[in-house]
């Protein structure tokens, strides 16, 4: 019995001393970045956090999520930067809390990231909501963390006419009527989108255009109402003129969600701003024409 013993604890004590001596050997695979970050008590952001290099931060627009820029990530990967895509809380693989939606929020969850990475000089992008969004950052904290701003099909200065803004194709009745379908018919509010969202029925494939739809569908159907509404009703013309660094604009010309009059509209109130229009994109310029874009942007953080 004495024997038995011994002969357990013998081979317990090689296996435990294998286990230990294998994990100290093991060079790790991983970078060691999170996945998910703490923004503030019980809300964690997904963040795609990818190669080395300057780092560009890229934020979605509405209702996608970070994983609009796939083909973002591996050309700038490739051409020896740091991407680092950021779902906004409500959106994607991202906590979905109750609570406020503006971008004023979304704003402070970016500066508490790029606090916690210790991100410097950094190019920040935003798509759609994600340009209201970025534009708002660079206002509201001065462009800490970042030298140069990027916007692409950007829904600002503001999304919906007014008595003293007559550009744009929405009406807040309009975008009343977004909401109420998104609480009643979410899934015709996406089919809705869909068909207005490239420049033609041709100009995105059906395998991309089904690709949005499965991020598109991750969206809480209470931030998607919240978002709608920060769009309706937030005047971002202030914040265009504080900002101060190099700024690009893309924007599609057959743009039917923000329209090519929104782009000239940014480009006149932010001093230090490139305009590019891409000629055959609508609001999906990002997939429509991804070589253009992507070397433009490169170009621009070249400079």
């Amino acid at each position: 019995m004495k024997n038995l013993l011994f002969t357990i604890s013998l081979f317990t004590l090689l296996f435990a001393n294998t286990e230990v001596f294998s994990q100290a050997k093991r060079v790790p695979a991983s970078l060691g970045r999170e996945e998910y970050i703490e923004v503030e008590k019980n809300v964690r952001l997904h963040v795609t956090d990818l190669g080395t290099g300057q780092p560009i931060i890229l934020i979605h627009g509405w209702p996608l999520s970070d994983a609009m820029y796939e083909y973002q990530y591996s050309y700038f990967i490739q051409n020896g930067y740091r991407v680092i895509g950021i779902s906004l809380r409500g959106f994607g693989l991202s906590d979905k809390p109750g609570g406020k939606y503006n971008y004023d929020v979304f704003a402070d969850d970016i500066k508490v990231i790029l606090d916690k990475l210790k991100i410097e000089n950094a190019i920040l992008g935003g798509f759609s909501m994600g340009g209201a969004t970025v534009i708002h950052y660079a206002a509201k904290y001065n462009a800490a963390h970042i030298s140069k701003l990027a916007l692409f099909g950007a829904a600002a200065p503001i999304w919906t006419k007014r008595a003293d803004f007559n550009y744009g194709n929405w009406t807040k009745e309009d975008v009343d009527g977004l909401i109420n379908l998104n609480y009643t018919n979410r899934p015709q509010l996406f089919e809705n989108f869909g068909q207005i969202f490239p420049a033609n029925s041709s100009s995105v494939s059906p395998g991309l255009g089904a690709w949005l739809g499965t991020i598109q569908a991750q969206a809480s159907p209470y931030a998607m109402a919240e978002g709608l509404k920060t769009l309706r009703d937030t005047d971002l013309r202030d914040d265009l003129k504080k900002i101060k660094i190099p700024t690009l604009i893309l924007h599609g010309k057959l743009d039917k969600i923000c329209s090519y009059d929104l782009a000239e509209q940014m480009h006149s109130m932010i001093k230090n701003s490139t305009l590019v229009l891409l000629e055959k994109s609508g609001h999906a310029l990002f997939i429509e024409e991804t070589s253009k874009f992507n070397a433009e942007l490169l170009s621009f953080i070249k400079k």
